[in-house]
C-alpha cells in the first residue's frame, strides 16, 4: 500500500518521476496521470504490479505515483482479500481525484488535438512535396 519514500527535492513528483531521455515533461506527467486515474477507476482491485504491466512502466514508478496521489488525497485506499484470500489493496479514487481526472482528460486531450495538428500538417507538406518530385 504505502511504501515509504523519500520525499522529492525536486517539486512536483510527476515531472520527476516522468525526467525520461526526452527530459523533464508535464505533459508526459500528464499522460501518465491520465492513464493511471483512468486504469485505478475502471480497476480499482489492480495491484501495483499489474498496473505497471498495464501501463508499460516500472513498479517502482507506480509505486511512487500511487503514493503521492495517496498524499494529495486523490486517492484512497482501502484492504480487501482477493482470489487467493490474500490480503489486496483497492485504490479508489476520490472526489478530489474525480475533479483531478477531468482536469487532467481536458489537458491530455488538448495535447493530443495539438499533436494531431502538427502531424496532420506535416502530412500534407511530405504529400505536396512527394508529388513535385514525381
Amino acid at each position: 500500500m504505502f511504501v515509504g519514500h523519500a520525499k522529492n527535492p525536486f517539486g512536483d513528483p510527476w515531472r520527476a518521476a516522468d525526467q525520461t531521455a526526452r527530459g523533464a515533461s508535464t505533459m508526459l506527467g500528464d499522460e501518465v496521470r491520465f492513464k493511471l486515474l483512468k486504469l485505478l477507476e475502471a480497476n480499482p482491485k489492480l495491484s501495483q504490479r499489474d498496473v505497471a504491466s498495464e501501463l508499460g512502466i516500472s513498479l517502482g514508478k507506480v509505486n511512487y505515483c500511487v503514493n503521492s496521489l495517496i498524499e494529495k488525497g486523490w486517492i484512497k485506499v482501502t484492504n480487501f482479500k482477493n482470489s487467493k484470500n490474500k490480503i489486496a489493496y483497492m485504490y479508489l479514487l476520490t472526489p478530489r481525484g474525480l475533479e483531478e481526472k477531468a482536469g487532467t482528460t481536458a489537458r491530455f486531450l488538448q495535447r493530443k488535438l495539438r499533436e494531431h495538428a502538427v502531424l496532420t500538417a506535416e502530412i500534407e507538406q511530405i504529400r505536396n512535396e512527394a508529388e513535385r518530385e514525381a
